[in-house]
C-alpha cells in the first residue's frame, strides 16, 4: 500500500484523489491547504486519516510515501523543495516550475538527496498516447514527418484567478500549450527552430500562442493553445506512409485511429471510467516499489528539456513573469 498525500486542494486534487480511491494500493493518507477548514472538509470527503491547515506541516505526517502537489504554477518550485528536503518523494503538477532556472534547482536537490521526483505530465501515461507512440516505433507509419495539435477552450476572463493572472503564473501557454509542446517533444526531440506568436490578454499574460517548429530532418510542428476559443483538441501524426489520428481531446483521449495510406484503418479504444490521473498514479508507485529515483519513461531531464522549450517560447514572445527576474536565460 502506497500512502499519498496532497499538497493544495484546488479542483485538479478532487479529480487526482477520486481516481487514486480506484486504485486498490494506493490510499490517500494526508492532505495540506493554506485553510485548516478547506483541509478538513477536503478530508471528510475523501476520509482522509490526516489533514493540515498549513503546507510544511505536512511533513510531520508519520508513513507517508508520496506527496502530490497541486498548487499553481508559481508555487511548484518552493512547495517541490519543501517536501524533497523534507525527504519525500513528489509528483508535481505541470509545468514543474516557472522556468529552466527553478526546474535544475528542483532536479538537483532530488538527485542529491536521491529522493524520487516526477512532473505530472498525465498524458504521457495515457494508454491513447503510448499506443500511438508505440505504432510509431513498430515502424506503421514510417518516418514522422509533420505534428499538428492543438488545445483550446473558452475561460471565463477572471483576472484574479489563475488562468489570466499573471501572479500566479497565467496564460494558455503554461497552462494548456504545454501539452502540443509536449507531444511534439515526445516524438521529435528538440527543435532546431521556433516561431512564435501571442494575443495578450489585458492582465499581461497570453490568451492565444500559436507556435511552428522545424526539425533536422526536414520535420514540423504545428501548435497552438487558446483561452479565448473552443478548439477540437485533436492531434494528427503524419508520416511517410500513414498518419495517426489521437481523438479529441487528445491530451485525454479514450481513442486512436491509424490512417495507412494503403490498406484499412485500425482503430484502438481505451474506454475508462476514471478522469486519467490513475495511470500517472499507478506509474509513480511502481517507480517507488522498484526504487527508482526518477522515472524511465518521463524523465528529469525530459522535464528540463521541456521547460526549456517552454522558455524559448516565451523568449521569442516577450512573455515574463516575477520568477523569470533572477533567470540568467530569459532576462527583462
Amino acid at each position: 500500500m502506497t500512502r499519498w498525500g496532497i499538497l493544495g486542494l484546488g479542483r485538479i486534487a478532487h479529480k487526482f484523489a477520486t481516481d487514486l480511491l480506484t486504485l486498490p494500493d494506493a490510499e490517500l493518507y494526508a492532505v495540506a491547504s493554506t485553510s485548516a477548514e478547506r483541509a478538513a472538509d477536503f478530508a471528510a470527503q475523501y476520509n482522509v486519516p490526516h489533514h493540515y491547515g498549513r503546507y510544511q506541516d505536512l511533513l510531520t505526517c508519520e508513513g507517508l510515501d508520496v506527496v502530490y502537489i497541486a498548487t499553481p504554477h508559481v508555487g511548484h518550485h518552493a512547495h517541490t523543495l519543501l517536501c524533497l528536503n523534507g525527504g519525500l518523494p513528489v509528483l508535481c503538477e505541470k509545468p514543474f516550475a516557472m522556468n529552466a532556472r527553478q526546474v535544475q534547482e528542483m532536479v538537483q536537490t532530488a538527485r542529491t538527496k536521491q529522493i524520487f521526483l516526477m512532473e505530472a505530465l498525465w498524458s504521457r501515461f495515457m494508454p491513447s498516447v503510448v499506443k500511438a507512440l508505440d505504432l510509431i516505433e513498430a515502424g506503421t507509419i514510417g518516418k514522422v514527418l509533420g505534428i499538428r495539435a492543438d488545445f483550446g477552450f473558452q475561460a471565463p476572463f477572471l483576472p484574479d484567478k489563475r488562468g489570466f493572472n499573471k501572479d500566479l503564473g497565467g496564460g494558455s501557454l503554461l497552462d494548456i500549450g504545454i501539452y502540443p509542446l509536449f507531444l511534439s517533444y515526445l516524438l521529435l526531440g528538440k527543435p532546431q527552430t521556433i516561431k512564435a506568436s501571442v494575443t495578450m490578454s489585458p492582465t499581461g499574460v497570453d490568451e492565444q500562442c500559436g507556435m511552428v517548429l522545424t526539425y533536422a530532418g526536414n520535420q514540423m510542428a504545428v501548435l497552438n493553445s487558446s483561452f479565448v476559443t473552443k478548439t477540437r483538441t485533436h492531434a494528427f501524426i503524419y508520416g511517410e506512409t500513414g498518419n495517426i489520428y489521437i481523438h479529441g481531446r487528445w491530451h485525454e483521449s479514450q481513442g486512436v485511429t491509424l490512417e495507412p495510406h494503403e490498406g484499412d484503418e485500425q482503430v484502438f479504444l481505451y474506454e475508462r471510467t476514471t478522469w486519467g490521473y490513475d495511470y500517472e498514479a499507478q506509474h509513480v508507485m511502481q517507480c517507488l516499489r522498484e526504487g527508482r529515483t526518477e522515472s524511465p519513461l518521463w524523465t528529469l531531464d525530459d522535464s528540463i528539456n521541456l521547460i526549456e522549450l517552454l522558455d524559448a517560447v516565451r523568449q521569442e514572445v516577450g512573455l515574463w513573469y516575477n520568477e523569470d527576474d533572477l533567470d540568467n536565460t530569459l532576462t527583462h
